[in-house]
């Protein structure tokens, strides 16, 4: 259990434990929450001095500000901020049946009509460079693609930097990045807001088609959507799931029995 009044720092803001019990724990933070750098090193701290359970919520987060809630994920030592209210899925538009409605931007500037994808499964991801799940995200993300491009399966990646600003680069940049480190060879679009009143239109149809038990809105880099053939969205990943252990799931749409 950690001890109370233990504090731990976040980009410049303090979080203090304030109580704690075996399955709860409330939080003040007295500065406003308003973004967070990768926090997965810093919860190692939280980990030798906890017993924690693998998972739970931490509903009584205090800004002054906003309400917001929190989720440790231990060992996997993963942090999300559900945001407020204003970022869940309710706005997106009730105008759009499925995926293959959208028109997006590529990284290039140009319109793609998502209907170019029917018959296809789609993993859709938000990505970015320097997070600590850059590395093996883009790394399997490129196996799964190379092992499953062939019987229908394409991954969509929408660069994204409203989480911990880790995804600082224009296009060209982010192009370079994840073709040249990574070998990427599916489509990489134009960064998009995910969150928010100016997340694009495309992402709060994903959020409000596919919601979470933990909020709609979407928690860290490397969210991942399933979409089956027909542009429905099937199922949601927390960033913390690893591609390759999406595989039965996307085998499974893909109709592939080995």
């Amino acid at each position: 259990m950690l001890c109370a009044s233990k504090a731990y720092v976040l980009n410049r803001t303090s979080l203090r434990v304030s109580a704690a019990s075996a399955s709860l724990i409330n939080l003040t933070i007295p500065n406003r929450l308003s973004s967070i750098s990768d926090p997965l090193p810093i919860l190692s701290s939280l980990q030798k001095s906890s017993s924690l359970p693998f998972f739970f919520i931490l509903p009584s987060i205090k800004t002054g500000f906003s309400s917001f809630s929190l989720v440790f994920s231990l060992p996997k030592l993963a942090f999300y901020t559900l945001g407020s209210a204003s970022t869940m899925a309710s706005q997106s538009s009730k105008d759009y049946k499925s995926v293959h409605d959208f028109t997006v931007k590529d990284a290039r500037g140009n319109d793609v009509d998502l209907s170019v994808y029917k018959g296809k499964v789609l993993l859709v991801v938000n990505v970015a460079s320097q997070c600590g799940l850059t590395n093996s995200n883009y790394t399997e993300l490129s196996q799964l693609y190379e092992k499953y491009k062939g019987q229908g399966l394409e991954i969509l990646a929408f660069p994204c930097n409203q989480f911990g600003g880790q995804e600082p680069g224009n296009n060209d940049q982010i192009l370079e990045f994840a073709c040249t480190r990574f070998k990427a060879e599916y489509p990489i679009f134009d960064k998009v807001d995910v969150n928010g009143d100016n997340a694009a239109p495309f992402y709060k149809f994903l959020k409000s088609s596919k919601g979470s038990w933990l909020g709609d809105g979407i928690k860290w880099n490397f969210s991942k959507f399933l979409v089956d053939k027909n542009g429905k969205v099937v199922d949601r990943y927390l960033p913390t799931t690893s591609p390759l252990s999406i595989e039965k799931d996307i085998k499974k749409l893909l109709a592939v029995s080995n």
